[in-house]
């Protein structure tokens, strides 16, 4: 069977310190056979100059219109049968590439995705395994370690309607089965909304990996990662949510209706709290209560009740030193 071309997308913006080593892992892929894009979406650092002197890439420069246009306009100029999408914060390992045509070829399936090491701002050395504690995902664990896990089309159904385990550095995507591009309409989300069109519009399949294959640099640059808690709570558990409850609804049965609603409900919940205890805003915080409660009263009660115990568990050690302060005998002076 000949080798399939894979075209490789990399959008960036005001990333000159680190969009050399993304194209620099793509150029060392063991694979042979990649055509390599690189979407500059209005950078006004020296992404340009860096890019215009580099052999082999195909570069493209638009206005700044965000990152799933910036991908979008990559797969424009896309000539492969296969499709991926590597951050320019990110870097694959050599072998990434290789390994996921060959599990694309293997299993017949739709796209494949993998594992990869992740490390928070400031923390070294010290890489993460991501999916270890990633519980979306743990309910389809069976076989090898390095192997690779097949999902069908009920199980993808029941997991990207909780999440996103793909991020788009993380896949590798047959274009023949892409329904549209990455989601323009989504704050966060552009690939989530991208797998989710093809899910929810005819069967497929997918097979993942745990093993390692790239790397995330958290830098507070990053589009999600970067963020603080509670914007990614505004953009992606409540607008992203009733972005994608409003789009698919005629295709949600009950209870995948019902799942949706409770995430955009917990998010109103946290959001609530947020403004309320953190900023003051009594009416505006009364107004996201009351949406959630509308919605479900018992999903609402639900995550107060989370909410408020895991603001214990993150206090109480600073209670209990206070508490032990307190306790302490006063020495009294005997001059």
């Amino acid at each position: 069977m000949q080798s399939p071309l894979v075209s490789v997308i990399i959008p960036t913006y005001n990333r000159a310190s680190k969009v050399m080593n993304a194209v620099e892992s793509v150029m060392g892929q063991t694979y042979p056979l990649v055509q390599l894009i690189v979407v500059d979406d209005g950078s006004v650092d020296q992404t340009r100059d860096l890019l215009t002197q580099v052999d082999g890439i195909t570069y493209v420069y638009q206005k700044n219109a965000g990152q799933a246009a910036a991908r979008n306009t990559g797969l424009k100029f896309a000539k492969g049968e296969l499709i991926a999408s590597l951050d320019s914060d990110d870097k694959w390992a050599p072998d990434f590439l290789e390994k996921c045509v060959q599990a694309l070829n293997q299993f017949d399936v739709d796209f494949v995705f993998t594992n990869w090491h992740q490390r928070s701002k400031g923390a070294a050395d010290d890489w993460e395994d991501f999916f270890s504690g990633y519980r979306y995902l743990k309910p389809f664990y069976r076989g090898d370690e390095k192997g690779f896990v097949t999902l069908n089309a009920r199980d993808l159904r029941r997991l990207y309607l909780q999440a996103c385990p793909s991020p788009s550095s993380s896949a590798l995507i047959k274009r023949s089965s892409m329904v549209s591009g990455w989601n323009h309409r989504l704050n966060i989300g552009d690939d989530w909304g991208m797998y989710l069109d093809m899910i929810m519009t005819k069967p497929t399949r997918a097979a993942f990996t745990l093993e390692k294959l790239w790397y995330k640099d958290i830098d507070g640059q990053n589009v999600f990662d970067g963020r603080q808690r509670i914007e990614v709570v505004k953009l992606l558990l409540i607008d992203d949510t009733k972005t994608l409850l409003d789009q698919y609804r005629d295709k949600l049965d009950t209870n995948e209706k019902k799942l949706l609603e409770r995430q955009y409900v917990e998010g109103l919940v946290e959001l609530g709290k947020h403004v309320l205890i953190r900023e003051g805003k009594i009416a505006k915080a009364r107004r996201l209560f009351m949406e959630a409660f509308s919605l479900s009263a018992i999903h609402s009660m639900i995550s107060l009740c989370k909410l408020t115990k895991t603001a214990f568990e993150h206090h109480y050690p600073n209670i209990k030193r206070r508490l032990r302060i307190i306790g302490q005998p006063v020495a009294v002076s005997k001059n």
